[in-house]
């Protein structure tokens, strides 16, 4: 008589286990899944205000160093995550203990949550501009559509991304193009001084803050492939190219209609239907990553289906979207503090201890590591200090998580509880 299949072996997401070889997928369809997550109107709106308040040399630097963080510090999550097979709390299990997980999963998939609702509102409010629909209808519908399609899992965000990644790029360059025609050309655009000059270091904290959170569950995707090089490689054209071209289309569009909101922009370029089309897409791609992550996150907490969460979050997204479409700069400005520190506390525990690593559960999981919660406590106060905001906050939990772990080592002192 054949046995019943286990939980963990019927759960295509394996959100309680390493992915098993015959589940990774190909450097291809992980790119479209990471580049749909990154491909994301939110990037194009900061890009419009980068745009507004920094000259024109200063608006590539700003891109460059902030994309290139977010660029090595995925690719480090990237790597281990590839490395092991495991989500990224799974990972915090090494660091923060099986119990302590709870608290970066409860931050990561709260904030998820909350991008989920921005995405919801960036797509509904601007749709109801245009056509006269009742907003609330339209968030209804689009955050019910959503929830739905994630349910497929990473097939579901693979199939979705390759539709939509080759449109918004075919879209967002003719967009661009004619932004920079109507604006006079690139000699115009170099000569224009912004109108509201912004602090070099703030716009990137900014460019950072854009994508912080997503970052940090990098491993969450990559977690798939086949090699962990090749994951660094699509962590790195993710974040640092696609991502940096979101910004671009963002701030050519508000340069030449001094409009930060790209679909405001498109629609007064005339490209009304082709905008709400791609609009949907590009958003579909990112909220569908975000309620996969927000359900790994509270799988983990609760051991409840990471399927059913993620239709949970989508519901509760979906109720705080407008307030979160309302207050979205400082949402990013909560990010860029809250989130790093976690990243830099698995990032710190893997090479420090990577060859508790070679198999899931190691023997020695603890209940919670109090010295990884203090780490984290310290990167939030680090992101304090002057300078970029998340930047500090990684370094500043990286360095005290591995001085901590250090001073265990030198003086053994009793186990974490």
């Amino acid at each position: 008589m054949p046995t019943q299949p286990s939980p963990e072996s019927t759960d295509s997401n394996y959100s309680r286990q390493p992915v098993p070889a015959h589940a990774r997928k190909s450097t291809l369809a992980l790119s479209a899944v990471m580049l749909g997550l990154t491909f994301f109107s939110a990037s194009m709106w900061t890009g419009g205000a980068l745009g507004a308040g920094l000259a024109f040399n200063d608006f590539f630097l700003a891109i460059a160093a902030g994309n290139l963080l977010l660029g090595v510090y995925t690719s480090f999550l990237g790597y281990i995550g590839a490395r092991t097979g495991l989500s990224t709390h799974l990972l915090a299990h090494y660091s923060f203990g099986v119990k302590g997980s709870w608290l970066p999963s409860l931050l990561l998939g709260g904030t998820q949550v909350g991008w989920f609702g921005v995405g919801v509102a960036m797509l509904a409010i601007p749709v109801a501009k245009a056509t006269g629909w009742d907003v609330h209808l339209l968030v209804a519908l689009s955050g019910a559509a959503m929830t739905i399609t994630v349910y497929f899992g990473i097939a579901g965000l693979t199939l979705l991304s390759a539709v939509a990644v080759p449109a918004i790029v075919v879209l967002g360059c003719y967009s661009a193009w004619l932004a920079v025609a109507q604006a006079g050309g690139l000699d115009m655009l170099r000569q224009a001084a912004p109108a509201a000059p912004m602090p070099l270091a703030t716009a990137v904290a900014l460019v950072v803050g854009s994508f912080i959170s997503a970052g940090t569950l990098t491993a969450d995707f990559v977690r798939f492939g086949r090699s962990a090089r090749v994951a660094v490689l699509i962590c790195m054209v993710a974040f640092f190219a696609g991502n940096s071209l979101m910004f671009i289309f963002g701030a050519a569009g508000a340069a030449s209609l001094g409009k930060a909101d790209i679909s405001d922009v498109m629609i007064a370029q005339g490209l009304l239907l082709p905008a709400i089309a791609v609009l949907g897409l590009n958003i579909w791609t990112t909220n569908d990553n975000a309620l996969y992550a927000s359900g790994l996150g509270f799988a983990n907490i609760t051991g409840w289906s990471s399927r059913g969460w993620a239709v949970v979050n989508g519901v509760l997204g979906t109720a705080m979207a407008p307030w979160l479409y309302d207050h979205f700069v400082g949402w990013l400005t909560f990010l860029s503090a809250a989130i790093p520190p976690i990243g830099g506390v698995v990032i710190a525990d893997y090479l420090m201890r990577r060859g508790r690593y070679a198999a899931y559960p190691a023997a020695d999981f603890v209940a919670v590591s109090w010295r990884a919660i203090a780490a984290l406590c310290i990167g939030l106060a680090c992101g304090r200090l002057p300078g970029v905001v998340p930047l500090n906050a990684v370094l500043g939990a990286l360095a005290a998580y591995a001085m901590l772990q250090r001073g265990v080592r030198a003086s053994p002192a009793p186990r974490d509880a």
